[in-house]
């Protein structure tokens, strides 16, 4: 098959769904499949470039102003670019797809991609990453604004195959867009296992002269879903107990309202602010780590499944039946709190830093189970088998 992949965050960038999107367009390469990947121009990476067996095209973006509000994302927008409509559209000619594979169901090039899929009539998966909420009552009544008046007249039009990562996923879709069993697939996460079997890049705790005392590790952008305040509040009793901990925050930081906090309770001084790091160097800051957690609102996103993978004891705040298929038992094959709960996240944390061998045997069976219902090369193929079957109903006949 001719597969196009399409997401507006794309390595460079970090972050799960560019990683997923990047993970799935070299395991469809590798499996003997044809592979064009479309995203906006970031940085100084090429506009054109052959890497892990597939062909990238980063198109000319306006980057979102930054206003200095909480909310401020790195979004850019290739859709109000002179001339990029009419670029895709004869770029998708020459490669002469047979499905697409859009991701971000309220990115600009997805749309554009998907309005292309829709004219010729082609087959195309749509998998939904950030969800449009927010604990802020004027941001989330926006959100929610945007998705009924927005996004979901595009998609209603589109008709994609939604592919749902989880069950917080699958709510918010069945309420915001009307999905159902009849147009969709529950595909998990998938991570890339190969990216933890590598040499450690760099000895984090040497870097930032962390020692050996306990360390927690928060890694992820920093923003209103992923706020960091449910740890910040936890760290007082963590503190108290355990009084040479740290915490290094890795990732951009676009809502620091957990800063605040930090020097309000007074354990400021236990934070460390690493930034964003590249993708090579995330499998040391999980090494260098005694337990990681940033999940902590609802939710275990791909760094939380990879520095379970990894072998460290992670803690998330989603429920046991958060996977469609994937058993999850927590105590056992995961650690999890209930959303925005700082007393459960100091307990865990508490509990976990005082019986060390405990912590070894859950990280253990963590990463046994993240292996083993969420490997790359397993949820790769799930995708194929759809997307082989997609293009063999749109042509009438068997490939």
């Amino acid at each position: 098959m001719r597969i196009v992949v399409v997401n507006n965050f794309f390595p460079p960038r970090v972050g799960g769904s560019a990683h997923m999107s990047a993970s799935l367009a070299e395991q469809y390469a590798a499996s003997g499949h044809e592979v064009l990947a479309i995203t906006a121009a970031y940085g100084d990476a090429p506009a054109d470039e052959i890497k892990d067996g597939y062909r990238t095209v980063r198109f000319p973006a306006m980057k979102m102003p930054q206003l200095g509000l909480s909310i401020d994302f790195d979004m850019s927008f290739a859709s109000v670019r002179p001339g990029n409509w009419r670029k895709l559209f004869k770029l998708l000619d020459e490669f002469r797809p047979d499905a697409i594979h859009l991701h971000g169901q309220f990115f600009d090039l997805s749309w554009m991609a998907g309005l292309y899929a829709r004219r010729r009539k082609l087959p195309m998966l749509l998998t939904i990453h950030t969800l449009l909420i927010s604990d802020n009552k004027l941001y989330g009544t926006v959100f929610r604004m945007l998705d009924a008046m927005l996004v979901k007249p595009i998609l209603k039009y589109l008709k994609p195959r939604y592919i749902l990562l989880d069950k917080l996923g699958v709510d918010y879709c069945v309420d915001r867009y009307g999905t159902s069993d009849a147009n969709s697939e529950y595909f998990p996460i998938a991570v890339d296992t190969g990216h933890f079997e590598k040499p450690l890049a760099k000895d984090v705790r040497a870097e930032y002269e962390i020692g050996d005392g306990p360390l927690i590790v928060s890694l992820g952008h920093v923003i209103p879903l992923r706020n960091r305040l449910p740890l910040v509040e936890a760290l007082p009793s963590i503190v108290d107990k355990h009084p040479e901990v740290k915490v290094l925050v890795v990732g951009h930081v676009y809502h620091d309202a957990f800063l605040k906090r930090a020097k309000e309770l007074g354990v400021f001084d236990t934070l460390i602010v690493a930034g964003v790091v590249p993708k090579s160097d995330v499998p040391s800051y999980f090494a260098a780590a005694d337990i990681v957690t940033h999940d902590l609102h609802g939710g275990c996103g791909t760094a939380s499944l990879e520095a379970m993978l990894s072998g460290t004891a992670t803690i998330a705040s989603v429920t046991e039946d958060n996977y469609p298929g994937i058993e999850l038992h927590n105590g056992e094959n995961i650690l999890l709190v209930k959303p925005d709960d700082s007393a459960a996240v100091a307990r865990t944390v508490i509990e976990l830093l005082d019986d060390p061998e405990h912590r070894a045997v859950i990280a253990q069976r963590e990463s046994a189970m993240v292996r083993a219902n969420f490997a790359l090369e397993v949820v790769a193929e799930e995708h194929l088998r759809t997307l082989d079957k997609l293009v063999t109903e749109s042509r009438g006949h068997v490939l």
